[in-house]
């Protein structure tokens, strides 16, 4: 009989010459469980998915109780399913008063495509900017609007009137004009290693966008739902955009993605054509029932609250590593840029054995991705921390 690791390596499509290849059987809270006894403290969350951790007994109940209710029905927007208006309701509730109206898809990448073209439907307009180093994912649309033509260049030629903007650099805002549907940006750059803007290049983009009448789309796919130390981290810099992308841990721990905007503004999807957007599974019952759980926990339990706390913790045990650049952070995203990739490298995987799971950033390979459960306990911290240290004292000496 052919073990899991051989029928992951034949039959399950790879995305890098060197996976991981983890055989993880289960989880709970911030420890991952592999095959044959292993442990591993989970510094990623299955990036900034798992904010309240893995196995959340809530979030079981409510997909269970789902199951036994109903699984896909129709293709999304045709029939009222409670688990999708009461999961629309409570997050409008939390959302700015302009922010009423959802659109329930997969994926982070498909909000982000629904977004693009809601954007280019309501304006008229084609033109659309994005950042340098920014990832908004790898489907076709937000491909062509990632920062980095390294990712690119293999799948052209991808969507027409595409521009990048220097990010938190306000002198390119006079690219914005009366040409552009849309400006596409996160309140921290994520995959380019967690870069963090100031409060005034926010508030003059958001006027920016009013004064060329084009539409501010803010993608916190990574950010939303506590990670940065507030529930959205738009709320760090006193903005509302236009259309708001969410995903990753909207879902609590289920495929869930959703693009949100005021009800006029999404109006224009349903006509000139009719089903401008359309999606079979999105906004499945039971991924909607468990983003209502994990919701509901959020808003009880106020996890956001200590992000601060715990981020200062982090900071306070690994600021002064040998080799280190600098450490970054937005909250309990973070991270610790190295002299090089290859030093980085050493370090993940170095952890690995230690039972420490970390990772790196697309844009910024040199430096290790920390982004923990927001559940994670001081104590977890520490003893992560120590092991951080340790492993890159080690390194270093070598």
């Amino acid at each position: 009989m052919n073990s899991q690791r051989e029928l992951f390596f034949r039959h399950v499509a790879q995305t890098s010459p060197e996976p991981l290849a983890l055989e993880i059987e289960s989880a709970r809270g911030c420890r991952l469980y592999a095959a044959g006894g292993k442990e591993y403290l989970d510094f990623i969350s299955g990036i900034s998915v798992s904010n309240i951790g893995h196995n959340h007994p809530e979030i079981n109940a409510a997909v269970i109780e789902q199951l036994n209710r109903h699984t896909h029905l129709l293709v999304y927007g045709e029939f009222i399913q409670r688990a999708q208006t009461e999961l629309a309701e409570l997050l409008c509730s939390v959302l700015p008063a302009s922010l009423n109206n959802v659109y329930f898809v997969n994926s982070g990448a498909e909000a982000i495509d629904g977004a693009l073209k809601l954007a280019k439907r309501s304006t008229g307009r084609f033109e659309l900017l994005s950042c340098r180093n920014a990832y908004h994912g790898s489907s076709t649309g937000p491909l062509s609007i990632m920062g980095s033509e390294e990712y690119k260049t293999a799948f052209r030629p991808l969507l027409p009137g595409t521009g990048l903007i220097e990010f938190n650099n306000p002198d390119d805002l006079k690219y914005i004009s009366e040409k552009t549907a849309a400006v596409v940006i996160e309140p921290f750059q994520a995959e380019a290693g967690v870069r963090v803007p100031d409060i005034a290049y926010f508030t003059a983009l958001r006027k920016r966008c009013n004064e060329t009448g084009t539409l501010l789309i803010l993608d916190e796919v990574q950010t939303g739902f506590g990670r940065t130390g507030k529930m959205f981290a738009m709320e760090h810099f006193g903005i509302v955009p236009d259309i708001l992308v969410l995903a990753k841990a909207l879902g609590g721990g289920f495929p869930l993605g959703a693009f949100v905007a005021s009800e006029s503004l999404m109006k224009n999807l349903t006509h000139h054509p009719v089903l401008g957007h359309i999606t079979t599974f999105g906004g499945h019952p039971v991924s909607c029932a468990a983003a209502l759980a994990a919701l509901k926990v959020m808003l009880r339990e106020k996890y956001f609250e200590q992000v601060q706390a715990k981020e200062q913790i982090f900071r306070s045990m690994l600021s002064d590593l040998p080799g280190l650049v600098e450490f970054r952070s937005a909250g309990l995203l973070m991270a610790a840029e190295f002299e090089s990739f290859e030093m980085n490298q050493k370090i993940i995987h170095a952890l690995l054995r230690e039972g420490v799971l970390t990772d790196w950033f697309l844009f910024s390979p040199q430096s290790m991705r920390l982004a923990p459960p927001l559940i994670i306990s001081e104590d977890e911290i520490a003893g992560g921390c120590e092991k951080i240290k340790k492993v890159v004292h080690t390194i270093h000496q070598k």
